[in-house]
This record gives structure tokens, C-alpha cells and sequence, in this order.
């Protein structure tokens, strides 16, 4: 009866924590949208110092990836985690999907441990090779610093030819950055406790399918919207 007992309680035991690590899961993730929101929200506040608008307007895709860190000879150097959206001229922008960045050659300023990344997709091909696989900054499609400001002209020749212009902020500087021979992956398992199911693939996240997305979802839509106006 003892013994019985006894495998009851660590049965339940058991139950409850992993119900624990479901949560801290969901929990990290949420702060990481909400952080990619934020990062966001900052770099558009002033107009004259953020992505041109022409730019969001026209994208593809947006990959935000707050706090990429240094990490000396680990990971390859670098490593950051945050989301990719998607644009549709139907249905608006797509619900997120996490990704990891690690490693190449990052323009860092001197002393600079962490910067907040920006990617700004010109061409769906390279969002749908990102959903295959690892993606390689520069090797599978040209990446360009972007230019900054509402007045920002169209670009350089390297600039308007890449599919890919990326941005960085350090100590409260945004600007464009040059970024090579970085990894992007697709994070399933930030994705699978973020909608909290190990069904849920990369394209039913992308498409808008049926799933129950967190409240925060809705709140990062309308700050793409207000940035960045969906095409029909």
C-alpha cells in the first residue's frame, strides 16, 4: 500500500513539473516577442533615424532578433534567438515563428557585446530556403547593410540588388549592418512551446492556419501595421 502510494506521488510529481517546464517555455518565448516588439517600437519611434518606410512596405519577411550576443569561441562566435514574420497581400502579416542566429562575421562596433538584429526580406525566395533548412547569410542569398532615415534614397547598387538588408542597434545606435556567414535556423522547439504543440509546423505558422496563437500574437500584428502597410 506504502509502495503504491509512493508511485502516486511521484507520478504526480512528475506531472507537475513538466507542466513547470511547459510554462517557463511558453514564458521565455513571450518575453521574446514582446522584446522583438519593443525593438521594433524603438527603432520607428524617430522616423529620420529608422528603416525607411518605402523598405517595410515592400518586404517580404522580417526577421527581429533582440540581444545577439558575443560568445567568444562558443557557437561559432555569435548567437541570438528571435522571430520571422511573413507577409501576405491576403491575410496581413503571418503569425511568428522563432529562429536562432549563429555565427558568421558581424560588423561589431568596438566593445560592443550585444546588439539588437534586423533583417528585412526583399524576395520570398529566400524566406521559403530559410523553411527548408539552415540558411546561410550571403552564401544562400546577398545581404546588404540597409540604408537609414524616411529620406533614405533607394540605396547603393549592392543595396538594391540584395535580397536581404540587414540592421543593427547598439547602445541606443541604429544602423545598417554588414552581416555574413551567419546561420538562420527555424526554431521548432521555441515554436512548439510557444503554440504549445509538437503539431504545428513552420508552414501552418507562416500561413496563418488554425491554431490558438498568445494575445501577444495580436499585439505584434498591429505594430508591423503600423509600420509596415500590408500590399493588396
Amino acid at each position: 500500500m506504502k509502495n503504491r502510494l509512493l508511485v502516486i506521488i511521484i507520478l504526480a510529481l512528475s506531472v507537475m513539473s513538466l507542466k513547470s517546464l511547459s510554462v517557463e517555455a511558453s514564458s521565455k518565448e513571450l518575453t521574446k516577442v514582446n522584446d522583438a516588439i519593443d525593438v521594433l517600437e524603438e527603432i520607428m519611434a524617430i522616423p529620420e533615424k529608422g528603416i525607411p518606410p518605402a523598405l517595410l512596405n515592400n518586404a517580404k519577411g522580417i526577421a527581429i532578433i533582440p540581444g545577439v550576443v558575443k560568445a567568444g569561441f562558443i557557437l561559432g562566435g555569435r548567437h541570438g534567438s528571435g522571430i520571422l514574420v511573413v507577409r501576405d497581400s491576403q491575410s496581413g502579416w503571418s503569425n511568428p515563428s522563432f529562429v536562432t542566429l549563429t555565427g558568421g562575421s558581424i560588423g561589431w562596433q568596438v566593445g560592443v557585446q550585444s546588439a539588437d538584429i534586423i533583417l528585412v526580406f526583399k524576395s520570398k525566395r529566400s524566406i521559403d530556403n530559410i523553411m527548408k533548412g539552415k540558411f546561410t547569410l550571403g552564401a544562400d542569398a546577398s545581404v546588404a547593410a540597409g540604408p537609414v532615415g524616411r529620406q533614405a534614397e533607394a540605396g547603393t547598387d549592392v543595396q538594391l540588388k540584395a535580397e536581404i538588408v540587414s540592421y543593427s542597434r547598439t547602445r541606443g545606435l541604429f544602423a545598417g549592418l554588414s552581416i555574413e556567414g551567419a546561420a538562420l535556423q527555424i526554431d521548432d522547439e521555441a515554436n512548439d512551446a510557444f503554440y504549445k504543440s509538437e503539431n504545428v509546423t513552420t508552414n501552418d505558422i507562416l500561413a496563418n492556419k488554425n491554431i490558438q496563437v498568445p494575445e501577444v500574437v495580436n499585439k505584434l500584428k498591429k505594430t508591423l501595421a503600423k509600420y509596415a502597410t500590408v500590399k493588396n
